[in-house]
């Protein structure tokens, strides 16, 4: 018999873990592990985190997994500091990237009240949601301080500025390296599944968008926050372009070890709503009026078109998924912290 687990926050979800390769449910082996009888697969959590990359897929990310840290470390991302992570979006303690971070606040400030708030009054129980591109948790913390049920979902697990970041918060969510072409998890198991400044790394939009809807419940909404969009292709080509060049200037690389597709377009948003039949509403979160002018200043100065970030809300209008999770007994989460957060 498997010994039994105890649970602390995010249940559903920890409950209804998956083969990311058949996607068939998964044996409960002890507290730390669980197994795929079908692929004969093992997956283990170490350090609090659960590892869900197949084995055949880890290479394919090596390389990117690499460029991406060496990028962020060079750029000064994370703190020794856990005060920094818990304060995120709204504070940078650090000094160095507090510029993003506005934009980040804005961005979460405008998702919470047209969005996250709407859902919570609509639904009894708590909301479940898979962070996607989780980064350092920071998004997962928020949500958690809610009393959601969250799992931060993404490739890196470095300390600083990936999931291994997660010892720094005072609440339990569950913590998962998987790809998210690929996710750990059944059919109909959460409500909100947001792409948390991630969407623009996917290598195939719909492949990504199809996966997303199979693990929402009937009536669930797809977020994709802080990914660049444009009207004119040739603006989102042109940024490519340019960021390649300062990454090659800088890190002797272009980044560009996966290819993704790096930014949406009008067009491309309309298109796979058609395909996957999704009503999409977009939300323009304030930036503030230097940020608005940003488009009359390009085109004075006969520049590209920069970039649009907004709250992407898509809403399917025939699920994929089969049905809500159901209640269970424990989860597989790692340890809660037990202290609060300061006012």
């Amino acid at each position: 018999m498997p010994e039994e687990i105890s649970a602390s926050g995010a249940q559903v979800l920890a409950a209804h873990f998956a083969c990311p390769a058949c996607r068939s449910s998964l044996e409960i082996v002890s507290s730390e592990s669980v197994r795929c009888h079908q692929d004969d697969l093992i997956f283990t959590r170490v350090d609090g985190i659960w590892h869900f990359l197949a084995p055949e897929r880890r290479a394919r990310f090596d390389r990117f997994i690499q460029e991406y840290e060496t990028v962020r470390e060079r750029e000064g991302r994370g703190s020794e500091d856990a005060e920094y992570y818990r304060r995120l979006p709204f504070e940078d303690r650090s000094g160095r990237h507090a510029g993003d971070w506005k934009i980040r606040a804005a961005t979460f400030r405008a998702f919470l009240s047209e969005v996250l708030a709407p859902a919570e009054e609509k639904q009894a129980a708590p909301l479940r949601i898979l962070d996607l591109g989780a980064g350092n948790g920071w998004l997962s913390n928020r949500l958690a301080r809610r009393g959601l049920d969250v799992a931060a979902v993404d490739l890196l697990v470095n300390a600083r500025d990936g999931l291994a970041a997660w010892t720094h918060y005072e609440q339990g969510f569950l913590v998962v390296q998987a790809e998210y072409d690929r996710l750990p998890f059944l059919d109909g198991v959460c409500d909100l599944a947001i792409f948390n400044a991630s969407f623009h790394y996917s290598v195939d939009y719909g492949i990504t968008l199809r996966e997303a809807l199979r693990v929402l419940a009937p009536g669930g909404q797809v977020v994709i926050l802080d990914s660049p969009i444009y009207r004119d292709p040739a603006s989102g080509e042109q940024m490519v372009l340019e960021r390649q060049a300062c990454f090659r200037e800088a890190y002797g690389f272009p980044s560009d070890a996966l290819p993704s597709e790096n930014y949406l377009t009008d067009g491309r948003l309309r298109a796979l709503g058609d395909e996957f039949g999704i009503r999409w509403r977009l939300i323009r979160p304030d930036y503030g009026l230097r940020w608005a002018l940003r488009p009359w200043v390009a085109r004075a100065r006969r520049r590209r078109e920069p970039a649009r970030f907004l709250v992407i809300v898509g809403s399917a209008t025939s699920n994929l998924a089969s049905g809500p999770a159901e209640p269970v007994p424990p989860g597989l989460l790692g340890p809660r912290h037990s202290e609060r957060f300061p006012k």
